[in-house]
């Protein structure tokens, strides 16, 4: 018997989608910031998303182990609170070190939040909805990573301008002159207390795991990790997201620094339409994995990707202010393919294989340093040709992978039939 869908609760689910991808994928708008009011190399600038990021693979699997012994609820009260508070850290006391450690909790926050809010939406949306539920919520995860570099720079213009009205009265005594950008962290506070307001007042239906679902102890991963397909997917997630966080978190310094675009508008603009054509592409995306293999797909969208990231760090300035945007819309099907292909390769413990799926986040915190690192040695430009490394172990996934199950496209629909 079909359970009834608690509307409710999916449209919280959808919400704190939005904002955890608002809160994450506009570090890289910053980052010229960062450098500058805080006078920093390339290096100390990627650790700033290493912070974010480190954070995933510290809270991923243990979140996945806490959820069976507390409810769903208690998590996410206690990721929002832990997310308030690093937001308000940076937002009071802005400096360097406030900045790594208030990263580093909000990269806490979200990924527990990351962990609970999946099975929840299967429960609450209904499992035989569950892929059109899931498809909604990563429509609004770039629908809001598109709005927030916009938002970013609507504040920081209006601040620099003088604008007292409206809630720019409220923001100019709190945030210095010289760090109208700070302001985007006030107004994070603000959301991380809303929504844990909100989860507080919240009824949250039981989640019931299947018991493939489930993640199992310490030992179940750590014998999931002696299996080579599973390390090579786990490399594979750790490529996708040091991948795009390489080209989403550096563009904006990368154009600021070679080619001159204001940082808060200019370069804000370009990685919101990174995201916007993100979004756009996985649309696309979706009508081309019914016609055809995701494999196949894989391969196709990851060779222009390269090129463009070819004419972003070596086109005009107008080639490149463009060409980044434009790598975001080839991007766009990596992460759903490498996620599908892998819990498709392997036959059971899907949930402690997805557990550690999710850790393999934190390559877009390592990755961030290397190419901070090697920017200090050999430039910026040389050092984001780190990515071909990346991007060319994804296009290999497409030659080497061998899933139990491929996906149904409307001609092996037939055949199977």
């Amino acid at each position: 018997m079909k359970s009834k869908p608690n509307y409710y609760i999916v449209a919280l689910i959808l919400l704190t989608f939005f904002v955890i991808s608002f809160l994450t994928n506009v570090i890289g708008p910053l980052s010229p910031e960062f450098i500058k009011d805080f006078k920093l190399s390339d290096l100390l600038a990627g650790a700033l998303p290493f912070a974010f990021f480190i954070a995933y693979g510290v809270m991923s699997i243990p979140t996945s182990m806490l959820v069976q012994k507390y409810n769903e609820k208690k998590i996410m009260v206690a990721a929002f609170v832990v997310a308030f508070l690093g937001s308000l850290l940076l937002a009071a006391e802005p400096n360097y070190l406030t900045a790594i450690l208030s990263l580093f909790l909000i990269g806490c926050g979200m990924a527990m939040l990351q962990v609970v809010i999946n099975p929840l939406l299967r429960t609450a949306g209904g499992a035989e909805n569950y892929a059109f539920t899931s498809v909604l919520a990563q429509l609004i995860f770039g629908g809001a990573s598109f709005l927030s570099p916009l938002i970013y720079s609507y504040m920081v213009v209006n601040l620099n301008k003088g604008n007292h009205s409206g809630v720019f009265s409220l923001l100019q005594p709190l945030v210095p002159h010289d760090l109208t950008w700070i302001s985007l962290y006030w107004l994070f506070t603000v959301m991380a207390l809303l929504m844990l307001v909100i989860i507080l007042v919240s009824k949250f239906p039981r989640v019931e795991l299947a018991n493939d679902e489930k993640a199992g102890p310490w030992k179940t991963h750590v014998d999931l990790f002696k299996k080579p397909v599973v390390v090579l997917y786990f490399i594979a997630l750790f490529c996708y997201v040091g991948t795009e966080q390489g080209v989403s978190y550096w563009m904006s310094q990368f154009l600021f620094e070679y080619h001159h675009f204001d940082p808060q508008t200019t370069g804000a603009n370009a990685v919101a339409y990174f995201w916007g054509l993100m979004l756009i592409g996985g649309l696309i995306g979706l009508v081309l994995l019914k016609l055809m293999d995701s494999r196949k797909l894989l391969v196709l969208f990851t060779i222009p990707a390269m090129i463009c990231l070819t004419l972003g760090l070596f086109g005009s300035a107008q080639v490149s202010l463009y060409a980044f945007s434009i790598t975001g819309f080839f991007m766009s099907v990596m992460y759903p393919i490498i996620f599908s292909l892998a819990l498709s390769s392997v036959e059971e413990d899907h949930g402690s294989f997805a557990g550690i799926l999710v850790t393999g986040i934190f390559g877009g915190a390592v990755v961030q340093v290397l190419i901070g690192g090697l920017g200090n040695l050999i430039g910026l430009r040389m050092g984001m040709t780190f990515l071909y490394l990346t991007f060319g172990y994804m296009l290999s996934i497409g030659f080497w992978a061998k899933p139990i199950i491929t996906n149904e496209t409307i001609f092996n629909k037939k055949d199977k039939v």
